[in-house]
């Protein structure tokens, strides 16, 4: 966060004294929720938005997700977008060429919490760059936490709260649930691997998953498949009967 800091304050000394008049600040807008709350397709509507107001837009998402195409934002539902896919966002100035990048006006990234560079990037396009910035992302993950999204609150003009409907019990979902065992943080996919849940469907799937994978360590069940399948399987009896 220092480096932005740093960035900011030298690229206004630069300008002091300078017969150029000042860029125009750009801005950052963010869209969060939980998975199926329709982050993508509120970010896909402001981008065509803007492209239809006479614009110059483009489009990043991670290279990791490639989850329905690998040049495309898709939505759930399929709607498509053509997009950059990078591995971070540092590489975008270079990929879309300095030419090009300079005629941008608004740039919108999905999934924006696969990118560690986020802060960075998003304090030089919109701060040093008079660039808008249009980012949607997950504002927490199966336990609660994303800091690269959360990072940019403070700095956003604006940020749109999405919710999803539980799927358990209908109620307004704000969080999202992993229904398998698998404990790495990044673990790419739909509704084959995640679900929205209200607070209360969070609260109770988190502690059978604990609890299921307490039991299973403890008994002698020696396949990982074995013990994952059952773990998934008590999760989803538990979850239905609340």
């Amino acid at each position: 966060m220092a480096s932005c800091k740093s960035s900011i304050a030298l690229n206004l000394t630069d300008r002091v004294g300078s017969s150029y008049p000042p860029r125009v600040s750009g801005e950052i807008h963010v869209i969060i929720g939980p998975m199926f709350a329709g982050k993508t397709t509120s970010l896909l509507r402001r981008i065509r938005s803007e492209r239809n107001n006479g614009r110059n837009v483009a489009m990043i998402k991670s290279s990791k997700d490639t989850r329905y195409a690998i040049d495309s934002v898709v939505t759930h539902d399929g709607v498509k977008f053509p997009c950059w896919a990078l591995p971070d966002l540092t590489s975008f100035r270079h990929n879309v060429g300095e030419d090009a990048y300079e005629k941008l006006d608004v740039i919108g990234i999905d999934e924006a919490q696969f990118f560690e560079d986020l802060y960075d990037f998003c304090c030089k396009v919109a701060d040093n760059d008079g660039k808008t910035v249009i980012l949607s992302g997950l504002d927490g993950d199966y336990l609660r936490s994303f800091g690269s999204v959360l990072d940019i609150i403070p700095l956003a003009d604006t940020v749109t709260k999405l919710t999803a409907r539980c799927e358990v019990c209908g109620k307004k979902a704000f969080f999202t649930f992993r229904k398998t065992a698998a404990t790495q943080t990044e673990l790419i996919g739909g509704a084959d691997l995640y679900m929205p849940v209200c607070r209360q469907h969070y609260v109770n799937g988190q502690t059978v998953v604990e609890t299921s994978r307490i039991v299973l360590e403890s008994t002698s069940v020696h396949h990982q498949t074995t013990q994952l399948s059952c773990l998934e399987a008590a999760t989803a009896a538990v979850l239905q009967s609340q």
